[in-house]
């Protein structure tokens, strides 16, 4: 059938909740027409009571589900004791969420900020600094290799080597210093490379991009050309970290350790925004007092719900969550191929849709789909992700699936 493009109905309270959300605040964002207002692990219940399945969980902030009581409660004790004494002070969380935050990585020293923004803001600036300083370039003529169909955030540097019009047009003049290849091209990279190159910051899964997963051996690769180049390769693992794809990071599916971890979304637990950079000490060991910094980064109660979130890691039970649950993703989706979906993409509990044109955009299906219960979002035009949270009950997820199908079949 094809999707419908009717609004799902909405009662007076949830109209009005819309209405006032529309009249006061600025047009950023096109949400779907639901208001929540109470969360439970992979389930979300609306104004009117109506609960909903969530296949979206935050873009991955929300991996470990709504008000999971191990990562409430350090927020609840923490609450009550301290939250902010900006960096200027030490508090006596800080060196129990950097250690194990390290230790989880593998690395000697953690940067921690608030959102992913600005820990891709925070690689580049330390990137460039490692360049200047350890490798030798000429002064402000640093440059970073970058990939097609990126998504690292929206701030005017990181849109200025964007290829998506919306979050790109209007917004320059640009930083320069970027370079451009194509994404999963190796020969490419390896091709822009020259003397002034400092780093690669890629996805090692392109998430916004629609779950675009690169060729086999990719990543080892990257890995292998920026060593012999004596370039830093930073792996932006905001969306694809954490446990979404089975693993603790997206590169550990190539076992390849980059040189910079960049970190968010999910190390907040869905509770505070945490994010962070993580490397060893001949890189992070770059900064001095006052090259950088953030007032809130850090925090005391950041640190505590982000403590508890690398304890939840540490067990790899979401880890091996995601990847079991991975073969009945993989197994359903793929059986709806040619039957309203003309691609799928899946790793771990996390999948990129491709909708056939014919049954509708990613928007129709995903407001035919919030008329069955269940919360997705699309993403260029016919493309949906899905990406529950880990905590999602088998029994659920295939739920969910059965709407999908009944959506798009």
């Amino acid at each position: 059938m094809t999707a419908s493009t009717t609004d799902t109905p909405t009662t007076t309270a949830a109209a009005a909740e819309l209405d006032r959300a529309e009249a006061r605040t600025a047009h950023n964002y096109h949400p779907l027409p639901v208001v929540v207002a109470h969360a439970e692990g992979a389930w979300m219940t609306d104004v009117d009571g109506r609960r909903h399945l969530d296949l979206l969980a935050g873009y991955s902030a929300l991996n470990f589900g709504h008000s999971h009581p191990v990562l409430l409660e350090a927020a609840h004790a923490q609450l009550d004791r301290l939250t902010l004494t900006s960096r200027a002070f030490v508090h006596d969380q800080f060196a129990d969420f950097t250690a194990k935050l390290g230790d989880l990585c593998g690395k000697d020293l953690v940067l921690p900020m608030n959102t992913g923004a600005e820990a891709v803001e925070t690689a580049i600036k330390v990137i460039r600094k490692w360049g200047y300083q350890v490798k030798g370039i000429a002064a402000d003529q640093a440059e970073i290799i970058v990939a097609s169909g990126n998504f690292h955030g929206r701030t005017t540097t990181i849109v200025g080597f964007s290829d998506d019009p919306d979050a790109r047009n209007d917004f320059g003049p640009f930083s320069p210093g970027f370079v451009t290849v194509p994404y999963g091209d190796l020969a490419a990279l390896e091709a822009a490379i020259t003397p002034r190159t400092a780093g690669v910051l890629i996805e090692p899964i392109q998430g916004e991009g629609g779950v675009v997963i690169p060729p086999p051996g990719y990543l080892q690769g990257v890995r292998e050309v920026t060593t012999r180049h004596d370039v830093l390769f930073a792996a932006d693992e905001i969306q694809a970290g954490l446990g979404r794809t089975g693993r603790t990071f997206a590169c550990d599916h190539e076992d390849v350790v980059p040189d910079l971890y960049v970190l968010g979304k999910a190390l907040g637990g869905g509770i505070v925004p945490v994010s962070a950079v993580v490397a060893d000490r001949d890189v992070l060991g770059i900064l001095k007092p006052g090259q950088h910094g953030s007032t809130f980064g850090g925090n005391a109660l950041a640190c505590a719900v982000g403590s508890a979130v690398v304890d939840l890691l540490a067990t790899g039970d979401f880890q091996r969550r995601a990847d079991d649950l991975s073969v009945l993703l993989r197994e359903r989706l793929d059986g709806l191929v040619g039957r309203g979906l003309v691609g799928v993409r899946v790793r771990g509990l996390w999948a990129g849709v491709d909708v056939d044109p014919a049954v509708g955009s990613g928007r129709q299906v995903c407001e035919a789909l919030l008329a069955r219960g269940v919360l997705a979002k699309d993403t260029h035009g016919s493309t949906i992700r899905l990406a529950p949270p880990l905590v999602v009950s088998e029994d659920d997820l295939a739920w969910g699936l059965d709407q999908l199908a009944a959506v798009v079949g």
